[in-house]
C-alpha cells in the first residue's frame, strides 16, 4: 500500500521470535536473551533495564511500568500495574496550606515511589526463566564500561540541556564536561552500575530497602520531600485483569485505571461509529474524527479517572456503547464539537518493548520515568534518575485524581494487546507521553481500516489534538492542515517528532511474526 508522500522502512519479519525498542542495542540484547532461552518476559526486562541506562531520558529504574501478557498468545492475558504511590504524608490539604496548587514538576514531591525493580521481579516470577542477575548484565556492563549515545537521545539530551543544569544532581551525572552529551559520545555512570550490581545480586529488597532507598530517602528529604523508608519498603505491584473493547472483529485490552488505557478504548467505540474506509487515510475528515474522538476520551479521562485503589472508576459504564453516545451524534464534518479545553498536567516520555518468543509467550511491556530525565533529581549516591510521576496528580480535594496517602496517579503510560478469537494478533504501543491513545488509536486504524503492515501503519504523519491546539507533524500535507483551520481547527507544526511505536503482528497461519518499529526514535525490530 505504498502510496504515500514518503518512503518508509521495511517490515521485519522472523519464525522464531521477535522484538521492537527504541533501540538497536535494546533489541539485540532481547534477542540474545531469547536465543540463551529466555522468554518473552526475560527479553523485555533485560532490554528494559538496557534501555534505563542507554536511554535516560526516557525511563529507569527510578521509574514505573505496566506490561500485558499472554502465555502462548491464548488465552488469559495478565495485566500488571508497577506503577508507585504518592508518600504516606502526602495530603491535600498539607499542600493548600503551603499554597501548593499543582505539583511543581521537578521538586521531591513530584516524586511517587518508582515500581519499576518490583515489578520486573513479580513479571520474572510469573512468566520468566532468568532472574535479574542475569538479565541486569548487558545493563551494568554500559553503565560501568560506558555507552554510545544515540542521535534521538542527544536531541533530548540538548533539549533538556535547562532542566539538567538546574537539576539535583543531575550536573555530575548527566551533564560530562558541562554540556549535553551528543551523539557518538560515550557516557559512564559507575554508581548507576553499582546499583544495578545490587539489584541483580539482591533482588527488589535492594531496592527497597537498605542503603538504596535510604540514599533516595535522604536525598529527597534533603530538598523537602515526605518520603519515608517505610514508603519504600511497602511498594507492591498489582496484577489484574485487562479491560478491552472490540473494534473491527478485534479484541483490544489495556491495563485497568490508574492506567489511562481507558482512554484509547473510549476512542475505538467512537470511531467505530464511523466507516473511516470512506475517508483516506491522510484526508482532512480522518484527521478530524481522530481529534473529536480524542477530545471526547480525554475529557472523560480528565473527569472520571484515577487509583481505583481509592476512588470508584466506572470502568463498565465508561466502556459502555451508550457512554459515548451523547457526543456521538453531536460530531460534525465541518465544525468541532463544543468541549471544555482539558489540560492535562503530564507530557512525559517513554520506551515501549514488544517481544513474543518461540513459545507465542506475548509481552506489552512500557517503562517510564515520566517527563524527560523525569523529575530531574538523581539521589546523592547511587546514580538513580528519579521520575516525576506525581506531577500527574491534582491537588484539588474532591477530584478523583487529587494527591492522597498511598494513592497512585493518574499515568500516561498504556501496553496494548490486540486479539482475535481469544488468540494474540499484535502487541503494540506507542510512546510519547499524552500522545499515547492517539497514536495507538492512529496505528491500529492504520492496519485494520487502512490495510497498512504494521511498519507503514507506524511510519503515516500523525497529529495531537491538546490542549485545544491540534499539533501536526511536519509530513502532514499542507492542504490537509489548510482544511482542519477552514473548520475551525487551531493547528501548530509540532517541534520534534510526535511518539514513537513498536508493533508485532503474528501470523499463525504462516507461522511467522512481522516487526515494526518507529524511525522518530533510534530503534528497531529484530527477529531470529
Amino acid at each position: 500500500m505504498r502510496n504515500f508522500h514518503f518512503a518508509g522502512r521495511s517490515t521485519v519479519h522472523a519464525q522464531n521470535a521477535m522484538v521492537a525498542t527504541s533501540h538497536p542495542a535494546a533489541a539485540l540484547t532481547a534477542i540474545d536473551v531469547m536465543r540463551a532461552g529466555g522468554t518473552a518476559a526475560d527479553a523485555a526486562v533485560a532490554a528494559c533495564a538496557l534501555l534505563s541506562v542507554i536511554e535516560p531520558q526516557s525511563t529507569g529504574i527510578g521509574g514505573d511500568c505496566f506490561a500485558l501478557i499472554q502465555p502462548r498468545g491464548e488465552g488469559k492475558i495478565v495485566a500488571y500495574n508497577g506503577s508507585g504511590r504518592a508518600p504516606m504524608a502526602a495530603k491535600a490539604e498539607w499542600y493548600l496550606e503551603r499554597k501548593i496548587h499543582s505539583v511543581p514538576l521537578t521538586s521531591a514531591h513530584a516524586v511517587s515511589i518508582p515500581g519499576a525493580i518490583d515489578a520486573w521481579g513479580t513479571i520474572l516470577r510469573d512468566h520468566g526463566k532468568m532472574g535479574l542477575d542475569t538479565l541486569l548484565q548487558p545493563a551494568i556492563k554500559a553503565a560501568e564500561e560506558g555507552y554510545v549515545v544515540a542521535p534521538r537521545i542527544a536531541f533530548d539530551w540538548k533539549n533538556q540541556f535547562e532542566k539538567l543544569k538546574n537539576g539535583t544532581n543531575t550536573e555530575r551525572y548527566l551533564l560530562p564536561h558541562g554540556k549535553p552529551a551528543v551523539a557518538g559520545d560515550v557516557i559512564h555512570q559507575p554508581e548507576l552500575g553499582k546499583t544495578l550490581r545490587a539489584i541483580a545480586k539482591d533482588g527488589r529488597d535492594a531496592f527497597y530497602t537498605g542503603e538504596i532507598a535510604a540514599d533516595m530517602v535522604e536525598t529527597l528529604r534533603g530538598i523537602g520531600g515526605l518520603h519515608t523508608l517505610e514508603d519504600f519498603a511497602a511498594h507492591s505491584t498489582e496484577t489484574t485483569s485487562p479491560i478491552g473493547t472490540m473494534y473491527k472483529g478485534h479484541d483490544v485490552w489495556q491495563c485497568p485505571p490508574n492506567g489511562p488505557g481507558i482512554t484509547m478504548l473510549v476512542m475505538l467505540n467512537i470511531l467505530s461509529r464511523f466507516d473511516l474506509t470512506k475517508f483516506a487515510p491522510l484526508s482532512i475528515e480522518r484527521f478530524h474524527l481522530e481529534a473529536e474522538a480524542a477530545r471526547i476520551a480525554y475529557m472523560m479521562r480528565e473527569q472520571y479517572i484515577g487509583d481505583p485503589q481509592q476512588v470508584h472508576v466506572d470502568v463498565a459504564g465508561i466502556l459502555a456503547k451508550e457512554f459515548a453516545e451523547e457526543h456521538i451524534k453531536n460530531i460534525r464534518m465541518d465544525r468541532l464539537l463544543d468541549l471544555p479545553n482539558v489540560a492535562p498536567p503530564m507530557n512525559p516520555s517513554t520506551v515501549y518493548i514488544t517481544v513474543v518468543d518461540k513459545d507465542r509467550n506475548v509481552c506489552s511491556f512500557i517503562n517510564s520515568i515520566a517527563h524527560s530525565f523525569g523529575s530531574a533529581i538523581v539521589s546523592n549516591k547511587t546514580g538513580i534518575l528519579l521520575q516525576n510521576r506525581a506531577g500527574g496528580f491534582r491537588i484539588q480535594p474532591g477530584h478523583p485524581n487529587c494527591i492522597a496517602p498511598g494513592k497512585r496517579p493518574l499515568h500516561t503510560i498504556i501496553p496494548s494487546l490486540a486479539t482475535r478469537n481469544g488468540r494474540a494478533v499484535m502487541p503494540f504501543g506507542v510512546m510519547g507521553g499524552q500522545y499515547q491513545p492517539v497514536g495507538q488509536s492512529h496505528v491500529l486504524t492504520n492496519i485494520l481500516d487502512y490495510g497498512c503492515d504494521v511498519q507503514e501503519a507506524i511510519d503515516m504523519p500523525r497529529g495531537l489534538h491538546y490542549e485545544g491546539v491540534y499539533q501536526l507533524e511536519d509530513s502532514v500535507p499542507a492542504e490537509i492542515v489548510e482544511g482542519l483551520k477552514k473548520i475551525g481547527h487551531k493547528t501548530t507544526s509540532v517541534v520534534g517528532p510526535l511518539g514513537g511505536g513498536q508493533a508485532i503482528w503474528i501470523d499463525w497461519e504462516k507461522g511467522t511474526l512481522t516487526g515494526g518499529s518507529d524511525p522518530r526514535k533510534d530503534g528497531c525490530a529484530l527477529g531470529y
